[in-house]
């Protein structure tokens, strides 16, 4: 297929707002680029990011500096044990002026919402995000209420301290497209941190490098991605493959892998490209697989999962080249 002039220009005005907003974020993040561009694929693939991992390594930063990149409405919420449902979605409010009850939004009503410390709200909290996490919209007294378009949670965990903490349950942690980690900086990005943040804090010189309409557009162009047959076959084998693994006593669902595909796709349109390759499909895998499996023990730790979807997709031929594009 010929690729036309202006469909090469679209892919590259993407690739170029795509790499805009990962250069912002990194003036914050030094040595995370390919933490950051995960996150930006969650965003591009309509899905929402749960990272994970200890104190003080940036998980709070990334989101907040995400948010900051794009020229959209957004908003922070602390998870506490004391966080009410209502401080999340809204609550109706009677005003005696009118003898009638007005809806008053709660936090959840933005672009983007970083939940930060997810696990330390109440179950019934957290529940609270589940509707609006998966169709959008929140529901009050018979009332159905949208939210606005691109939504996304970024949501922050540490999965190491469990005092006062109450875990996700696998219904909320299927709501999120991806999980990562952060991980340690290496010694070049710590000293070039230091330095950065030495006199002034880089967050708050932060700009939005992306319109509304590019941020549209970066996600229309995800949609548009070519996946060919035979990935598809690719993806159901590792699923499959999943499934009768002998570590785990829950494999990927069918809605793992249509999270797969979308981030396949939108991975595809980060790089460059309107099809996608099985090298996509390796990249995915892991941050939207993992979380969504459990072992023989119970739900393992993020590691143990990682592995077991690392010897998957070792074990699963790739499929035969050709015919990738459209």
């Amino acid at each position: 297929m010929t690729v036309q002039p202006s469909t090469r220009s679209g892919r590259a005005s993407l690739q170029s707002s795509a790499e805009a907003v990962v250069d912002n974020v990194d003036r914050v993040l030094q040595g995370k680029r390919e933490v950051i561009r995960m996150a930006l694929c969650c965003l591009m693939a309509q899905g929402h990011l749960l990272v994970e991992d200890v104190p003080g390594v940036g998980k709070t930063s990334l989101a907040k500096a995400m948010a900051r990149s794009l020229d959209c409405r957004w908003g922070r919420v602390q998870f506490t044990p004391d966080l009410l449902p209502s401080d999340v979605t809204g609550v109706n409010v009677f005003n005696r002026s009118t003898e009638s009850f007005q809806f008053r939004p709660g936090a959840v009503f933005t672009n983007l919402l970083v939940a930060d410390e997810i696990n330390r709200a109440a179950p019934r909290t957290q529940s609270a995000l589940l509707e609006a996490m998966e169709e959008n919209q929140v529901t009050l007294d018979m009332t159905t209420h949208p939210l606005p378009e691109p939504f996304m949670v970024i949501a922050t965990q540490n999965p190491l301290e469990h005092l006062g903490t109450y875990p996700l349950p696998d219904s909320q942690l299927d709501r999120f497209l991806m999980r990562i980690g952060m991980g340690y900086p290496t010694r070049a990005a710590e000293l070039e941190m230091l330095e950065a943040h030495g006199t002034v804090d880089p967050m708050e010189a932060l700009e939005p490098v992306v319109s509304w309409e590019q941020t549209q557009a970066m996600i229309a162009a995800a949609r548009e991605v070519f996946v060919a047959d035979s990935l598809r076959c690719y993806m159901v084998d590792i699923a499959e493959a999943t499934r009768s693994h002998p570590a785990l006593a829950l494999g990927a669902s069918p809605r793992a892998l249509l999270a797969l595909q979308r981030s396949v796709r939108a991975w595809a349109a980060m790089n460059g490209r309107e099809f996608a390759l099985p090298e996509d499909i390796q990249s995915m895998a892991e941050p939207v697989l993992a979380h969504r499996l459990m072992t023989r023990d119970g739900y393992g730790s993020r590691t143990s999962c990682s592995d077991v979807v690392a010897d998957v997709v070792g074990r699963v031929p790739l499929p035969l080249s050709g015919h990738l594009r459209p």
